[in-house]
């Protein structure tokens, strides 16, 4: 299975997780600061900023789209429980 790298500019801390694996999932694995309610992509809550590699992340839904523009979001903010990892990409939370 392919694997990827994800850097949390919150912790400076880089993980190699396989490729499809929930931004949200290695945030809690590791300890980094990204919160959470829902894990649906229905709160907002998780949401976080994409400092590199935005193409390397699953394209957003539907629901997630709208619920960025409700929380003001800008066009390099994911919500964590709905980004797959696919290739390298560093965030931090929002």
């Amino acid at each position: 299975m392919p694997k990827a790298n994800i850097t949390f500019d919150d912790i400076g801390k880089t993980v190699s997780v396989p490729a499809g694996t929930r931004v949200i999932e290695v945030s809690e694995q590791i300890g980094a600061g990204i919160m959470y309610g829902c894990r649906e992509g229905d709160c907002g809550t998780c949401m976080m900023h994409v400092l590199e590699g935005r193409n390397n992340l699953t394209e957003p839904s539907v629901l997630e789209e709208k619920v960025l523009r409700e929380n003001m979001a800008n066009g390099q903010d994911r919500l964590a429980c709905q980004a797959q990892i696919l290739g390298d990409c560093r965030i931090k939370p929002a």
